[in-house]
């Protein structure tokens, strides 16, 4: 008998050390995760193409940063929409995601592309003989089409060297929006500032 008890003893033993292997071993971190491959950010960046902190050019309005994404409702709808915002205008604009591309909403140009727009302020003026009327329609449709190669076009055609005759009023409203819209656009290419980027520009079209 004592020997069949020693035998139960000694089974038991060793069951309560094989549960005490197989049990799972204490995390002490329970709520610890494994961090995910992408960022949040970069999620964002991948499914709608940009992500806040981006400098990104509306047609109408020129250069301006993606602030975020944010859902709204409208007409009963949920819509993701850019957030972007025009620092010196002071204005925000939201741009439904979808409807993103369709509206002209684009990158900063390259600087192979910017060289390719400045390269259009060399020569002298290209202006139609046309009623001025017809011709500020152009260069306003010109500068809201956001393409810098057009708007560089339009600052070439109105700008006035020294021994030129004076633009008029409208000439110098259309012809100073052209420049802004360019200069903005130049210094966030080269990433400096508007009045240096401004001084740059004025000499490669006195230089021409």
């Amino acid at each position: 008998m004592k020997g069949i008890s020693r035998a139960k003893t000694e089974t038991r033993a060793k069951s309560d050390d094989r549960s005490r292997h197989d049990a799972p071993k204490h995390d002490p971190h329970p709520h610890k995760q494994e961090p995910h491959k992408d960022t949040p950010k970069l999620v964002d960046k991948e499914k709608h193409g940009f992500t806040a902190g981006d400098l990104v050019v509306y047609p109408t309005h020129g250069v301006g940063k993606i602030t975020g994404v944010e859902k709204q409702e409208i007409a009963g709808f949920s819509l993701n929409v850019f957030v972007v915002l025009f620092d010196k205008d002071r204005m925000t604009l939201r741009v439904p995601v979808t409807k993103a591309k369709g509206s002209g909403l684009r990158r900063l140009s390259s600087r192979k592309e910017m060289d390719v727009a400045l390269a259009k302020l060399k020569g002298r003026s290209r202006a139609k003989r046309t009623m001025w009327s017809r011709r500020a329609q152009e260069y306003e449709a010109k500068i809201n089409s956001g393409d810098p190669a057009s708007i560089a076009e339009v600052v070439r055609d109105l700008y006035r060297n020294t021994g030129q005759p004076e633009q008029s009023y409208s000439e110098r409203q259309i012809y100073q929006a052209a420049l802004d819209r360019l200069v903005r656009e130049f210094a966030a290419v080269e990433k400096i500032d508007e009045p240096t980027a401004t001084k740059r520009v004025e000499q490669m079209l006195s230089a021409a």
